[in-house]
């Protein structure tokens, strides 16, 4: 796994040993980028379920003025931190070792231009963080919230809490759903 574009370009990334986490693929990774790196510069990222970091460090490289990495497992962290200082992206980034969905109510911005959340497939996690989403000041009518979930997680609820589907990106094993606040 690497930082597929910017800055930090080409530079190897660590990935979290075992299979508590998922890393994006390079590819899926960088289809995702490519659909919003117009917007990326100076923008506000929130990496939710954050793994290795791949996806914030991602998101710095190719010029968010700051990146939120939210993680609660050691291990993950550890992977974080390490690979934040290896690509010196280390300075624009928070990192919060908390569980989501506390974390979700300590963010202090006024606005976050990017939400992106990877959680264990399944779950329903990502229906727990829309929920708390939905109420928070910092998400606007402009935040774009990326879930990346596996292709049977339907989302339709989102409707329900306030959430209008602007796309869905769907690749061989997992898809992109892109919401906003309708």
């Amino acid at each position: 796994m690497r930082v597929v574009a910017g800055t930090a370009r080409s530079l190897p990334l660590k990935t979290v040993e075992g299979m508590d986490t998922r890393p994006t693929t390079d590819r899926i990774k960088e289809t995702l980028f490519n659909m919003i790196n117009f917007e990326l510069p100076g923008s506000i990222f929130v990496d939710l379920y954050s793994g290795s970091g791949s996806i914030g460090i991602e998101a710095l490289s190719r010029g968010a003025s700051k990146s939120y990495f939210v993680e609660n497992n050691r291990n993950a962290l550890c992977c974080v931190q390490e690979n934040l200082s290896f690509t010196r992206l280390d300075k624009k980034a928070i990192v919060i070792k908390q569980d989501v969905l506390a974390a979700l109510r300590n963010i202090p911005e006024t606005e976050v231009d990017f939400i992106f959340m990877d959680p264990p497939y399944n779950y329903e996690h990502e229906k727990h963080v829309l929920t708390i989403l939905k109420d928070m000041s910092y998400v606007t009518e402009d935040t774009m919230i990326i879930v990346e979930a596996s292709l049977d997680t339907d989302l339709s609820y989102a409707v329900d809490l306030g959430f209008v589907i602007i796309k869905e990106k769907r690749y061989k094993t997992n898809k992109h759903v892109f919401l906003k606040k309708a």
